[in-house]
């Protein structure tokens, strides 16, 4: 199926432009969602085997994972299940609604199997998220998968007062997800990533645990880039006590960019942006190795960046991601990459003699 994807589907859809042809799969995906006879066929192609993790109180069918920015505006969230994902990262939602930075905004360097964004938490506010959520779940249709949202900061917001944003966004969509993911290594709004030092960052999760207060509270992550220093990294690893960060999602998009001789793929480079799929792979696995090391596998790790087959996923979860998320994957491997990655794993877990997802994470980063 991923064979067919790539050879007859892809090439057509790749003549569009990128942030365009996204739209009009959401919308078809949306579509699809509010028809339960269209999920179910969608389920027959795609659904995923069951490989069940269970993390932060919550059980995730499988690790895989759909990544922030997919679906930013849960315009298709029951569409995800039935592809085969274990859980959705929704949004990311800013307190603020806004347009994001002007378009063009996504380039793909394809012959890398890569894409630049600039997309800038383009979104209707939070306000308006949690009402769009809110009819998903009046609908019947909310799926039975643990579903996030990441969060951001509204462009408009001045960095100082950035913790009231978070908070705003908090507390009107807690009552709806299962999980919320701090966002604070995007590169595409300005000064956002002064956020990840220590300080700032206390500010941020300080504001939002006082609203995070039983009996219903949430976990909540933090998503770092792949371009800060592992010092850095461990500043951030201080605040996981002291304010019950639930887990790290590693990695962000990378502002870096691999040398190539490719004039178009040159061209994709030098564009503003954040840079996602193959080349960012080695550099995220990188990470989750590190936070895993540095905290002795104690805080859970969602691992992202690169994730394109099961070997990719493996590698991550070897280097110790209890989850994974794909985002460039999907687009350039097709809606079967969750079930692909999926059966892939449960071959190399029995082959391993592990037992279970669990037995197998950070097993070559001890």
């Amino acid at each position: 199926m991923s064979f067919l994807y790539q050879k007859t589907i892809r090439p057509v859809l790749f003549k569009n432009d990128a942030e365009t042809i996204h739209q009009k799969t959401l919308h078809a995906l949306g579509f699809a969602s509010r028809h339960e006879f269209l999920c179910r066929a969608l389920r027959a192609f795609y659904g995923a085997p069951l490989l069940p993790v269970k993390l932060f109180g919550l059980t995730f069918p499988n690790p895989i994972g759909l990544a922030a920015g997919m679906d930013k505006t849960a315009e298709a969230v029951p569409a995800w299940a039935a592809l085969g994902f274990g859980f959705v990262e929704l949004g990311a939602a800013t307190w603020h609604a806004q347009p994001g930075n002007p378009t063009p905004r996504v380039f793909r360097a394809v012959s890398q199997d890569a894409i630049v964004n600039r997309m800038g938490f383009n979104n209707p506010g939070a306000e308006a998220l949690a009402e769009k959520i809110s009819h998903w779940r009046s609908l019947g249709r909310w799926p039975d998968h643990p579903v996030g949202m990441n969060l951001g900061k509204s462009k408009i917001t001045p960095i100082e007062q950035a913790p009231g944003d978070y908070a705003n966004s908090f507390r009107v969509l807690k009552p709806y997800l299962d999980f919320f993911v701090v966002n604070v290594s995007s590169p595409n709004t300005p000064n956002l990533r002064q956020l990840q030092d220590r300080p700032a960052l206390d500010e941020i999760f300080a504001a939002i645990q006082e609203l995070n207060r039983p009996p219903h509270p949430r976990p909540v992550l933090v998503k770092v880039a792949p371009d800060l220093s592992f010092s850095a990294l461990d500043e951030i690893l201080e605040l996981v006590g002291p304010r019950q960060i639930a887990g790290i999602v590693a990695t962000n998009t990378t502002l870096a960019r691999p040398p190539s001789v490719d004039p178009e793929v040159q061209k994709v480079y030098a564009q503003a942006g954040g840079l996602s799929g193959r080349p960012l792979r080695q550099r995220s696995t990188e990470v989750v190795r590190h936070l895993h090391r540095q905290t002795r596998g104690a805080l859970p790790i969602i691992g992202v960046g690169g994730v394109f087959n099961a070997a990719d996923a493996w590698e991550k979860i070897a280097a110790g991601a209890s989850l994974l998320q794909v985002y460039t994957g999907l687009v350039y491997e097709g809606p079967g990459i969750a079930k692909n990655i999926v059966s892939g794993l449960q071959r190399r877990i029995t082959s391993a003699g592990l037992d279970s997802m669990q037995a197998a994470v950070g097993c070559e980063a001890r």
